[in-house]
């Protein structure tokens, strides 16, 4: 069995982000090797996560960034276990890491982002790589791309929330801040849809039901049931829909008419919205 240096163990380490011990560990498994150590570390954080499947990793770090033209942009929670965890910076580079990839290739889903190449091995890979680092259940548990003309990010404090708002038209300066403020609504308020056309059939007729029996319970009239129920649908747009909302930042205006206010055919064409809770 070759010798394993105090040296060897500290590049490994610096490699990996391993502790000490499990870097010698894994030297010694692989015999001085140090492409069979990662692989041994590798294979150790796959152990750890079959160990931690029925653990909850309800803490971790929420990222939105766009692209240099602002055409583009990604969001993405990395979860781990404890809040000790998301608030190590190198956590945060780690979530950062996975963003850059992701915004460089725009894959269409979580799935995709995971089979993309990191370094020499997967974002998948290295996911499992650093669970055997960290300690922790780790995981890309939510990622969502979007382009538009213009892409607005915005991360709520503590990178608990992250959005992209897209607008249909290119804009700099105080719209894109406006744009930015509009995602902050997103976080805020967390609307279902951009408008009522995005609400789902679904989730239209329950909500004329539940308006129908809360008339009803109140003693209407069956005649007049219908119209208070799409009286009532239409405060839940109100209150749902992110266009139709009240600016949070100005309650005598809706978000479509703070828009407006720098552009008259400035308007959202989607949004994206991740957090922890």
């Amino acid at each position: 069995m070759s010798k394993i240096s105090a040296a060897d163990v500290k590049k490994l380490r610096d490699l990996t982000g391993a502790g000490m011990m499990d870097c010698k560990k894994a030297l010694a498994e692989a015999d001085g090797d140090f492409d069979k150590a990662i692989e041994y570390l590798r294979k150790k954080g796959q152990k750890l996560s079959e160990k931690r499947a029925d653990r909850e990793a309800n803490e971790g770090v929420v990222l939105a960034i766009t692209s240099d033209d602002k055409k583009k942009g990604v969001v993405l929670r990395l979860s781990c276990e404890t809040d000790f965890v998301a608030k190590n910076e190198n956590f945060v580079k780690l979530t950062r890491s996975f963003a850059d990839i992701a915004l460089a290739n725009m894959p269409a889903d979580r799935d995709a982002l995971l089979a993309l190449p990191y370094e020499d091995i997967t974002v998948g890979e290295k996911v499992t790589e650093q669970l055997g680092v960290i300690g922790e259940k780790l995981e890309i548990s939510a990622y969502e791309s979007l382009e538009a003309e213009t892409v607005c990010p915005y991360i709520h404090m503590g990178n608990r929330a992250g959005v992209l708002v897209g607008l249909n038209k290119a804009v700099d300066g105080e719209a894109y801040d406006g744009g930015r403020s509009v995602a902050m609504q997103v976080a805020a308020m967390k609307p279902i849809a951009v408008d009522k056309d995005g609400v789902d059939a679904d989730t239209v007729s329950k909500e004329i039901e539940i308006g129908k029996e809360q008339a009803r319970a109140e003693g209407k009239p069956e005649a007049i049931l219908e119209k208070i129920a799409m009286g009532k649908l239409n405060k839940f747009y109100k209150e749902k829909t992110l266009l139709n909302q009240q600016f949070v930042k100005d309650s005598k205006k809706s978000v479509s008419q703070y828009l407006k206010s720098f552009d008259g055919e400035l308007t959202v064409t989607d949004f994206k919205h991740i957090s922890l809770v």
